[in-house]
């Protein structure tokens, strides 16, 4: 008989369990508590359980169920929102109510639900792993592709189309080893990433709409990146602003040991934001696993192993998926709690020492791949983790192992958000390792001139905060008139390019080619400016032109009035041509 010998919080020693494996799933006394086994020493299993283990004792049945922790995967996960272990939080509340009680059990996607399954093959079709054998229209955005299991390879022997529910057969398929029926129901552990044939160099950008990454910072399609940040300084904000606007056909948002309100704005907000693109809700491209600070400790660390493989699992249908885990940190947290109570020996700041790893595991099953299937296609996950370290110290160990992982760096900066300029990436210490290799992609669909005028963006930047040190000690005056310009073209950049307001319906985004548009006019303004001043114009007549309020309001011209920027272009080259001409005749 298996019993239980230790409770420490999430913590459960059992006996007699030297038949059980690693990650088995096991239910725990007569309440049918949810763990997995985590250690196993001898006849001795560890187990960490996923709910309130306050009340129980030593000597509590343990049940094994034979089966690694796995997530349900056919339609109806769309538009879902689940807890860290998939339990779908909508009906435990209309089941159970606001609070969840302890070992309560429902199927994590609805049995009863009918889906009409449209075949992609017939009867006598040869098939292999990662085939389309139908679709069913989940939502009026995403098309659910239902695909053959994998390992099973060989005939159709008969496919049908109509309503079914995901646990009825809708093929059967004759292989090696008999006649299979195929349900559109899978299963998958969590800890185990799906196959593909091959990973992919990602070159492609994942237009997200907020100028400062799309600009300076750019995420490729299958990249992985990290927004690191103090209290305050807006990580979930820019985490929610990708959720929405970012190129990707499916969003997976994790909130992992988040604040209560910080999950219900992402539930009420959804639900009622359109996506531009197809003018629908949001939330039918989304599922929200949310893991709250206040739910047991030990499901934030299943929470994002839940999240990668939901988005494993639409990639393989051959969509972009991007993945937002809010926040890593916390996560993190689950794990230097379970290791405390395992009485390992602690790492830098009390962590573990496979902290590193274990966040590498992660990261690493994001990518471009060429994925399953006798067709030729293609799928993606990018992942976006926020960190949140204790006081903004970016040196402590969970930023730092997330460094080493990620190749793009939003480092969120305190003083900026203080400053109230948002988003607020501190572009002297972020970074990306993506902009080159996505040369060919701005010169074919943005402009061959796109990556001159970001580097001439950070120049102006770096500049700048070199003139600062001088600003500082003998004040503005003491500078020659083409460092005073360079601060000015900078303070340009900073306040109507890079500062961007979430809350303005045409400020929230910017395509591609409007921020080409605006880089060309502070460019041009620059350069021009430059010319009058070398013509012996005054800087306070160049700063006091009227075309320098005009690119200021540039980023509040809406998508379809794109012209007016040819407007303002030629409005800044009369100006500066005429202050030219001005201080010529005096001279």
């Amino acid at each position: 008989m298996v019993k239980t010998v230790k409770i420490s919080g999430p913590l459960i020693i059992a006996e007699g369990m030297a038949d059980s494996k690693m990650f088995d799933v096991v239910h725990v006394s007569d309440k049918g508590l949810i763990g997995e086994v985590i250690e196993l020493r001898g006849d001795k299993a560890s187990i960490q359980v996923y709910e309130e283990t306050s009340g129980l004792g030593p000597g509590e049945d343990v049940v094994s169920t034979g089966e690694p922790l796995s997530v349900e995967l056919a339609p109806g996960l769309l538009s879902g929102i689940y807890d860290g272990i998939q339990r779908p939080l909508t009906t435990l509340f209309f089941k159970y109510g606001s609070r969840i009680s302890r070992g309560v059990s429902v199927n994590n996607l609805d049995r009863e639900k009918k889906w009409h399954f449209s075949p992609r093959v017939k009867a006598g079709d040869s098939v292999c792993e990662g085939d389309v054998l139908g679709v069913v229209q989940e939502t009026e955005i995403i098309e659910h592709r239902i695909l053959v299991p994998n390992g099973m390879t060989g005939k159709v022997v008969s496919v049908e189309e109509g309503d079914f529910t995901i646990e009825d057969t809708v093929a059967v398929i004759q292989t090696g080893l008999g006649k299979k029926p195929v349900s559109m129901l899978r299963k998958w552990p969590v800890r185990r990433g799906r196959p593909y044939k091959e990973k992919l160099m990602p070159d492609t950008p994942m237009v997200t709409g907020q100028r400062v990454i799309d600009t300076l910072f750019p995420v490729a399609r299958g990249g992985v990146a990290s927004v690191p940040g103090p209290f305050g300084s807006g990580k979930t904000v820019v985490q929610h602003q990708l959720a929405k606007w970012a190129d990707a056909d499916i969003i997976v948002y994790v909130g992992c040991g988040e604040r209560g309100n910080e999950m219900t704005d992402v539930l009420n907000e959804f639900p009622e934001l359109m996506d531009p693109k197809t003018g629908h809700p949001i939330m039918k491209r989304t599922v929200l696993i949310a893991n709250t600070s206040d739910m047991p400790v030990a499901a934030r660390e299943a929470s994002i192993y839940t999240g990668i493989t939901i988005a494993e699992y639409f990639r393989d249908m051959g969509y972009n998926v991007a993945i937002m885990a809010d926040s890593t940190s916390r996560w993190a947290e689950a794990l230097r709690e379970m290791s405390g109570r395992l009485e390992e020996m602690p790492g830098d700041e009390g962590y573990p020492a496979y902290l590193a790893s274990r966040l590498a595991e992660f990261y690493e099953r994001a990518g471009i791949v060429r994925i399953l299937g006798s067709q030729e296609r293609q799928g993606s996950v990018t992942a976006i983790g926020a960190v949140s370290p204790p006081g903004g110290d970016l040196s402590e160990p969970v930023a730092q192992a997330t460094l080493r992982i990620v190749k793009v760096f939003w480092g969120l900066s305190a003083s900026l958000a203080y400053k109230r300029h948002f988003p607020a990436i501190d572009w002297l210490i972020s970074y990306s390792l993506y902009a080159d290799k996505m040369q060919d992609w701005y010169n074919e669909f943005v402009s061959s001139d796109f990556l001159r005028y970001r580097q001439f963006i950070m120049t102006v930047l770096q500049e700048e905060a070199a003139l600062n040190e001088i600003v500082r000690l003998v004040g503005m005056d003491a500078l020659s008139s083409r460092d005073r310009l360079t601060m000015e073209t900078a303070k340009i950049i900073r306040e109507d390019y890079l500062h961007q307001n979430a809350f303005d319906d045409v400020d929230t985004y910017t395509s591609m080619k409007k921020q080409y548009l605006m880089l060309k006019l502070i460019y041009e303004f620059d350069t021009r400016a430059r010319e009058a001043v070398a013509c012996f114009a005054s800087v306070e007549d160049v700063l006091a032109s009227s075309c320098k309020d005009r690119i200021g309001r540039a980023k509040f011209i809406p998508e379809d009035r794109l012209e007016e920027f040819d407007e303002i272009a030629k409005l800044i080259n009369t100006q500066m041509q005429s202050l030219c001409r001005g201080d010529e005749e005096d001279v």
